[in-house]
């Protein structure tokens, strides 16, 4: 069958959300005059994956994930943590008023999507992030108008890996599962969810940490032209 689409995830994949993360926790931490230890910090990246797994699984509320971030963190920065209202306006005007001044694109995003326009391919972004900030970050990216749909967990009311949103993205696009190809860098919610929906995927592997017998692995998206030849050797020529 004929590789018809490409379909990205976003945050580690088009939108370099570990550095801006980083930079996000460091200008908090600052402007509550505490320094950011590697101690701190992946204490926070750690109650960042625990608690946005739990509200991808659907046991809390988008939220309250968040709350539940600064409850696990606040106590060590010998911070008390205060009720739902007192951890929203901490989150959104600490950490989240940071982050957004960190966001940027992977420097390897325009050619990647250079490559998929060459080859006639249709493209689609599925991303477990909310509707509102994940289309902004595509706009402060530059990539406004450079994609197709962006169908994101919070819209279709099911999350990756969920086997729903794979195949709501593929109804948007009006391709087969077996004609689109998923790229992701979290190699069990985006490869595997992906490939249980019946999709071909790769996995970006930008850090060189994910599982050795993968064999489809781009460790670039300069490496997705080559990748798409290889899945569909007519594409270019469409």
């Amino acid at each position: 069958m004929a590789l018809a689409a490409v379909v990205f995830d976003l945050d580690g994949t088009l939108f370099d959300h570990p550095a801006a993360a980083s930079a996000g926790l460091r200008g908090w931490l600052r402007s509550l005059g505490r320094e950011c230890t590697a101690e701190l910090e992946a204490a926070w990246f750690a109650a960042e994956q625990r608690h946005f797994r739990a509200w991808r699984e659907g046991l809390c509320d988008h939220d309250e994930q968040r709350r539940r971030r600064l409850r696990d963190v606040l106590p060590l920065l010998g911070l008390p943590v205060g009720d739902d209202a007192a951890l929203d306006g901490q989150f959104r005007d600490g950490f989240l008023h940071a982050y957004r001044q960190a966001w940027r694109g992977y420097d390897d995003v325009a050619g990647a999507l250079d490559a998929v326009r060459a080859a006639g391919l249709r493209t689609a972004v599925l991303t477990n992030g909310p509707a509102e900030q994940q289309n902004a970050k595509i706009e402060a990216i530059g990539l406004g108008g450079r994609l197709g749909p962006v169908l994101t967990a919070d819209e279709l009311g099911v999350a990756k890996p969920d086997p729903r949103a794979f195949a709501a993205v593929c109804e948007r696009l009006g391709t087969a599962p077996g004609e689109t190809l998923y790229v992701g860098d979290e190699h069990d919610v985006d490869v595997l969810g992906a490939r249980a929906a019946g999709l071909r995927a790769v996995h970006l592997d930008r850090t060189g940490s994910g599982p050795r017998e993968e064999a489809a692995r781009l460790g670039t998206l300069l490496d997705l032209a080559a990748h798409l030849a290889a899945e569909d050797p007519g594409a270019g020529s469409r």
